[in-house]
């Protein structure tokens, strides 16, 4: 009961802090550019990846060791590469609009769990992705007016995050949960140097501490997200981290002064209640598979 307990106070924390982390990229991504702001924040991870390796039970030459090492530098990549978009939407976009459209997450790896990993989506989570793309479609159209181009960028950060996860899922069939958040950070930060400094932008002394916040954040988060999944099944956390939309939608107000429509709340709702069955559903199969082992 314990462990169930500090599982849901793991997730909390995390969802909490990965909100704070969303702010500071938003007000950072005003002023400096995404690449640099994503490679600063991927050098502070690799350190931090690095030392969670290094103490960890056969070191770091147990966390190097992967039996499909392209595929494991291809999610760091990934993963790197949909920050910088992510930062991007947040400052273009908006807080509570970006992240609207990344509910839709769960829909998206629900599809390409199909041809990617082989996995059968039966009727029912087919309805629930139908009925979540609806909701995307009204995300898309805040006020139910023309389409804005810009809403691509949050889409397209929602769908880069969608074949991260598939890359993960793939890698976890061989590799330990250490291995692959070795290979996250080390390799994501390897990608970032080869590009970031060619947007290297003097911080003022002031963003210094933005930016320290900003690295703190987003090791502190993995982590306790991290020690959520190893004490809680993924049904039981993947709902409590659309707690983080209401976040972005409080900050986004309140903060930045954004404003929500209609169509984006009740899309949001849409899209939150089919992530949330979509997720349950695939537990409730793979659950029925390991018992006919």
């Amino acid at each position: 009961m314990n462990a169930k307990r500090d599982g849901y106070i793991f997730t909390l924390l995390a969802i909490v802090i990965f909100s704070v982390q969303d702010g500071i990229s938003k007000h950072l991504g005003a002023s400096y550019p995404p690449v640099f702001i994503s490679m600063i924040r991927f050098w502070a991870f690799a350190l931090f990846v690095t030392a969670v390796a290094a103490r960890a039970p056969g070191g770091l030459r147990a966390a190097v060791r992967t039996r499909r090492p392209v595929l494991q530098v291809l999610r760091g990549v990934i993963l790197a590469a949909q920050i910088v978009v992510v930062i991007t939407s947040f400052t273009l976009v908006g807080l509570a609009h970006s992240q609207a459209i990344f509910a839709a997450t769960p829909l998206f790896v629900a599809l390409l769990s199909m041809p990617l990993l082989g996995e059968r989506v039966g009727w029912r989570r087919w309805t629930a992705i139908a009925v979540g793309l609806a909701g995307v479609l009204l995300i898309l159209r805040p006020g139910g007016g023309r389409f804005e181009p810009v809403l691509l960028i949050p889409l397209a950060a929602a769908a880069t995050f969608s074949f991260y996860v598939i890359a993960t899922r793939l890698v976890s069939r061989v590799d330990t949960a250490a291995t692959s958040f070795f290979y996250t950070g080390v390799a994501g930060a390897a990608a970032m140097t080869l590009v970031g400094p060619f947007y290297w932008t003097p911080l003022a002394p002031v963003d210094w501490i933005w930016m320290a916040l900003l690295c703190i954040t987003g090791t502190s988060s993995h982590y306790f997200l991290i020690r959520a999944y190893d004490l809680l099944d993924a049904a039981a956390v993947q709902p409590l981290t659309y707690l983080q939309l209401v976040l972005a939608a409080v900050m986004g107000v309140t903060i930045f002064g954004e404003r929500l429509s209609a169509n984006m709340i009740v899309g949001s709702l849409v899209v939150v209640a089919a992530g949330i069955f979509t997720v349950w559903r695939e537990s409730v199969v793979a659950r029925r598979e390991r018992s006919k082992e």
